[in-house]
């Protein structure tokens, strides 16, 4: 059986969900980032707020920066947050 993946929601993205974390098993047809978050915004009306505006939410797999792109494995942990301003 393969392992879930981690899903975890930061700041808005986390009241609109309602969730700060989640664990799902992989989705059919689910290969990438992209493919996750149209997933992910079918799920319900929380989610779909989340991702409504999707360039303004940042993605990191297994703990590093991740674009539309990127792959998605069976047990990697997938991180959504607003983007991140420094000083």
């Amino acid at each position: 059986m393969n392992k879930p993946l981690n899903i975890l929601y930061f700041a808005w993205l986390r009241e609109r969900t309602g969730s700060a974390q989640e664990e799902l098993p992989l989705p059919d047809g689910v290969e990438t980032v992209a493919d996750l978050v149209e997933f992910l915004s079918r799920r319900g009306p929380g989610h779909a707020a989340a991702f409504q505006n999707r360039r303004t939410v940042r993605c990191a797999v297994n703990q590093e920066f991740a674009d539309p792109s990127c792959p998605i494995r069976p047990g990697d942990e997938v991180a959504f947050f607003p983007p991140v301003t420094g000083g």
